[in-house]
């Protein structure tokens, strides 16, 4: 089963033009400042805004593993007995609980696409297929690109590439560009940040640029984490090193935006308080230049 959360229209950030951007669940990575946190799950997941919450305990009411109770910090889940059957969040006047993580037909996905084609085509825009990791579901990812492309959508899957070269393989022969993360090249540190070595996806960078195929490589750019000399050089001299196309490269600097997220979760950002900061826009124009003298034209934001 695979598991959506989010549908975001009118994106324009995802790729070129005017998108609708489908967020699968899932992630292998755990990238301490990931901005996306309720998508590396792969199953459902509660979210609790207490801001919106009106304290009318309707959801206790709704709540049949009674599972909910009322706190001077709002209301609390005991996930012990919840089940995440979803009615305390239908019963919530003020949508203050939510859940992360909805089974869609790939019928109601392909309709939810068609329906902004209009968007599309006069903006050369298309649909991007986003997560957490979309290759954590290659058959309906596959079945989605198919079907899109029987329809003159423009696809792009937004990736981290950390996949069996099989399913990438695949995966690429239906897909029209690749953003794709390239958080470190420092193998260790890419583990210590991201919860897996960096060997397998840099692989695959290589083997999707020698297809030929339409990339853009995105580097959150962070200051603490790889905004140094040394490790841009490093990232530039590897992107130099393969045949790629295009030879784009665009500079994400750090944001925090994910901590409200967390605490939706009931989890906690960044919990070993690593630091990490949003680099100077000096040293933002530093690093682009670095890419500039490898022949890489660097983008600062998306």
């Amino acid at each position: 089963m695979s598991l959506f959360f989010d549908i975001k229209r009118y994106s324009i950030n995802d790729g070129p033009g005017i998108r609708i951007t489908i967020f699968m669940k899932g992630c292998p990575l755990s990238c301490v400042w990931c901005h996306n946190p309720e998508g590396i799950a792969a199953g459902k997941q509660k979210m609790y805004t207490k801001k919106k919450c009106i304290g009318c305990l309707t959801c206790i009411e709704h709540c049949p593993a009674g599972a909910l109770s009322p706190t001077s910090g709002g209301i609390v889940t005991d996930y012990d007995c919840c089940t995440l059957c979803g009615k305390c969040m239908d019963a919530c006047p003020t949508k203050a609980m939510e859940m992360s993580g909805i089974e869609y037909s790939t019928d109601y996905l392909v309709n939810e696409i068609e329906k902004e084609t209009i968007f599309m085509d006069r903006s050369e825009g298309g649909v991007t297929f986003c997560g957490g990791e979309p290759l954590m579901h290659p058959d309906i990812l596959f079945e989605l690109l198919c079907r899109c492309k029987g329809t003159g959508v423009h696809r792009a899957v937004d990736t981290t590439l950390f996949s069996r070269r099989e399913t990438v393989s695949k995966i690429m022969d239906e897909t029209d560009l690749f953003l794709v993360d390239l958080k470190h090249m420092d193998s260790e540190k890419h583990r210590f940040y991201c919860g897996v070595p960096n060997e397998l996806i840099l692989s695959n960078i290589r083997m999707v640029a020698d297809a030929g195929k339409e990339m853009i490589i995105r580097i959150p750019l962070i200051e603490g984490i790889n905004a140094d000399e040394e490790q841009i050089t490093q990232s530039a001299t590897f992107l130099s090193s393969i045949s790629w196309s295009n030879k784009i490269v665009h500079l994400l600097p750090y944001h925090d935006i994910a901590t409200g997220k967390h605490e939706k979760l009931g989890t906690r950002y960044n919990p070993g308080l690593i630091p990490m900061d949003t680099p100077s826009p000096e040293k933002q124009q530093h690093c682009a230049s670095i890419f500039k003298r490898f022949g890489i034209q660097a983008i600062i934001g998306g």
